[in-house]
């Protein structure tokens, strides 16, 4: 009966160190349990510090995890209680008595660094205030270790917050561009709607006009009143007006505008008739000829641009711009005005001589039939 209590004991002390050895993340040791195995055990473990490392697999200047993962694992090998072929109860208590020396040890060793940091510490206060905070981007207070933990965290929540300020950054600007395709399409539509309803206007006045609607308008081959009484316009400004549009007075711009555009017309007319003068097809003079007058055209419309710049210059409404005439598209324009007019005239003399030939038949028709007329008389 007592051999029995003496093995219940042990292994239940077993088992209850075996708990005790799951370390808890904030890294405090449990309490030891209330059997003492260095009763049990005849390893001494107080010179041979180096052999209790050894027997754990470890090396001098290991962590706290490292001993206690280490000390799992050799545990879950050699527990009597595991159920592995290698489960040794006196191998147990050796790594047991050298897993508490390492422990120890390492205690020690740790906290010998903490005194050192302390003293070091203690030097550095005396220096300025602001050498202390040189380092980590001046975040966080108190040691070196602590706060390198606080810059850590610094960090993170640094990088945490650049995250969300790219989403929305991100998800603004999809937003503007989804607010401008809303709009286009919104504008586009409006101004699909406006040339639709400007184009059944003028459908309406153009029938309306054919039938005759407008005819017996009141007021119709009248002159239009040049000025109609608005209270809202100052009496001098009213009158200045009047002098000016009696006296034929054009607006600079005006004038312009209607200067580049007969100068156009000239020089597209002339372009034309100096093309049908050369014929179909070009001698080698005419081609030499067609190259001269190209390169004249070219010259002109170049003039004609400065023209244009000096008119969108004084022009006052933007809408009323002008833009710049090609030279090539002009000679190409008028290269296709030639050949319309060249199929346009051969049409024209088809469709005499095919006239004059149905005036032949028709006169040799009614030659015959009064022929026959007379020899039935």
């Amino acid at each position: 009966m007592k051999w029995l209590c003496v093995m219940l004991t042990k292994k239940i002390g077993c088992h209850l160190w075996a708990l005790s050895a799951v370390i808890s993340k904030q890294g405090k040791i449990f309490p030891y349990p209330y059997i003492d195995h260095r009763m049990l055990s005849g390893y001494k473990t107080e010179n041979n510090i180096k052999d209790c490392y050894r027997l754990l697999k470890l090396q001098e200047g290991c962590s706290l995890n490292d001993v206690r993962n280490s000390f799992r694992n050799l545990a879950k090998q050699y527990h009597p209680d595991s159920g592995s072929i290698t489960a040794d109860s006196a191998t147990f208590r050796q790594i047991e008595e050298a897993y508490r020396a390492v422990l120890s040890d390492v205690a020690k060793k740790m906290k010998s660094i903490e005194r050192e940091e302390e003293e070091e510490d203690k030097f550095k206060s005396k220096a300025p205030q602001h050498r202390q905070y040189l380092s980590f981007e001046g975040v966080g207070f108190g040691t070196p270790s602590q706060r390198e933990r606080q810059y850590m965290q610094f960090r993170v929540d640094r990088a945490a917050d650049q995250v969300m300020e790219y989403r929305k950054q991100k998800f603004e600007s999809q937003y503007s561009i989804n607010t401008m395709i809303a709009k286009e399409v919104r504008q586009s539509k409006k101004v699909k709607i406006t040339q639709a309803i400007e184009r059944l206007v003028e459908d309406l006045i153009q029938e309306s006009m054919a039938k005759g609607d407008f005819d017996n308008l009141s007021g119709k081959g009248k002159p239009l009143q040049k000025f109609s009484h608005c209270p809202h316009i100052d009496p001098m400004t009213h009158n200045l007006n009047r002098i000016l549009i009696d006296n034929g007075y054009q607006p600079e711009w005006i004038l312009m505008q209607k200067e580049i555009r007969e100068t156009i017309e000239e020089l597209r007319k002339n372009i034309v008739t100096s093309r049908n003068k050369l014929g179909e097809p070009m001698t080698p003079g005419g081609k030499k000829q067609w190259s001269q007058i190209c390169e004249q055209l070219r010259e002109d419309i170049k003039k004609l641009n400065k023209r244009i710049n000096d008119f969108n210059l004084i022009v006052p409404i933007l809408n009323r711009q002008m833009v710049h005439f090609n030279a090539d598209k002009e000679i190409a324009r008028a290269q296709k005005t030639y050949e319309t007019q060249k199929k346009q005239n051969s049409i024209e003399v088809d469709t005499k001589i095919n006239e004059q030939e149905n005036g032949k038949m028709f006169m040799l028709k009614s030659s015959f039939l009064k022929w026959i007329n007379l020899r039935l008389k």
